[in-house]
């Protein structure tokens, strides 16, 4: 049972996130702000945090940078009544992994606590197989046919992103915004450059291929439907 610490200090919302977690096969977490969250966190599991931004003693900004610092990659997902894209931006480069805003849609808030149990997993086992390529997330590299290539960070991030999710359709603008700097001034378009190379490099390859989908973006398709 996967354990979702929920730091809140609205004690009313607590209750009704525990609550919605509890009938959805979670183990909830209760905690009243950041410090009392810091503390659970070193005695007690936990495989993801929801969080509250606005908190007394230590708000969720500065919760997540303290947690980014000290090395912790557990999930965050941030819920807020701050809803403007200046809030999003300050949230992403805190360090929080996805971002709602209140008043919260119970369904959407567990549709994003599955996905982000899924890249974590798929992160924590550090390896991706499709068919007979291997993704080795800490060397960076892609083995096949004997071949072990290393791949540039970019596109080397980008291609185990489309190959965690086979058939998903991602967007430009999802790519950039999960694996390119918040800030950056670089466009949608050098998506499209990073395709190409990943293309070109996987031109002969038997396992997959990346498809463009016209009018909405990338998919990665697996063609022997051998992914582990």
């Amino acid at each position: 049972m996967f354990h979702i610490m929920v730091a809140e200090d609205d004690t009313n919302t607590r209750k009704l996130m525990c609550t919605v977690l509890s009938q959805n096969g979670y183990e909830p977490i209760p905690a009243a702000d950041g410090v009392e969250a810091l503390e659970l966190l070193d005695r007690q599991h936990i495989d993801l945090i929801l969080l509250d931004v606005m908190m007394p003693r230590m708000d969720g900004y500065e919760f997540v940078r303290t947690l980014r610092e000290g090395g912790c990659n557990i999930p965050v997902l941030m819920v807020t009544a701050k809803e403007t894209a200046a809030d999003k931006v300050l949230g992403f480069k805190a360090g929080t992994d996805d971002y709602m805003v209140k008043p919260v849609d119970d369904e959407e808030m567990l549709l994003r606590i599955a996905a982000l149990l899924r890249r974590s997993n798929i992160v924590n086992s550090h390896r991706l197989t499709a068919g007979g390529t291997v993704l080795d997330y800490d060397a960076l590299t892609v083995s096949c046919g004997g071949t072990v290539q290393e791949l540039p960070n970019k596109e080397f991030m980008l291609l185990f992103k489309l190959l965690s999710y086979q058939n998903k359709i991602f967007t430009r603008r999802q790519l950039m915004d999960e694996l390119w700097d918040m800030e950056t001034e670089t466009d949608e378009r050098t998506i499209d450059v990073h395709i190409n190379r990943l293309r070109e490099r996987f031109r002969g390859s038997e396992d997959f291929e990346i498809v463009t989908v016209r009018g909405l973006g990338y998919k990665a398709v697996i063609k022997n439907g051998n992914q582990k």
